[in-house]
């Protein structure tokens, strides 16, 4: 929905929903995708899927290639993660991949009510695995500290996101 275009990414834990509820206290256009965008379905193939799971958490495709058709906005970011990531990550003009430390991780994990995705001892130990792995998020993506205090973290990926709008294309 921007002329630019930004996906933040990262493990359950890192901050990628305060990140989002920053950005659009500060006036830019951030959609939340783990809310405006997901629903369960097979990453291949789209198609709906009973039940919840972590692999099937992925966006609609379709919507997520209009919002960045649509240019009304002079940048947009889209927070959240989903499982079918490579199917529209090359729509971005970048990727920011929020990291932190497993201390930090289990903290805002115990944080989380047992309703909410990482409640669980089963979806925290999924988590905790994902986080050593990286195997969820995209590879290429810039780095980000999300361990320091959210306006921190927001003041960087607004400052990359205006340096990459500078850069030749």
């Amino acid at each position: 929905m921007g002329i630019r275009n930004y996906l933040i990414e990262g493990v359950s834990g890192t901050g990628k929903t305060s990140v989002c509820k920053e950005l659009q206290r500060r006036g830019y256009h951030a959609i939340n995708g783990d809310r405006e965008l997901a629903y369960q379905g097979d990453p291949e193939t789209g198609t709906r899927t009973d039940g919840v799971t972590h692999e099937h958490h992925i966006w609609h495709v379709d919507k997520v290639k209009a919002l960045v058709a649509n240019q009304d906005e002079a940048v947009t970011f889209f927070c959240g993660g989903s499982r079918n990531f490579s199917k529209f990550i090359d729509l971005f003009d970048g990727v920011f991949v929020l990291e932190v430390d497993l201390d930090t991780l289990n903290r805002r994990l115990d944080e989380r009510p047992e309703n909410e995705w990482g409640g669980k001892k089963t979806e925290r130990e999924l988590i905790v695995r994902l986080h050593q792995t990286k195997e969820d998020i995209p590879k290429n993506g810039i780095i980000i500290d999300a361990t320091a205090p959210i306006e921190h973290v927001v003041d960087k990926i607004v400052r990359q996101s205006e340096e990459k709008k500078r850069q030749p294309q």
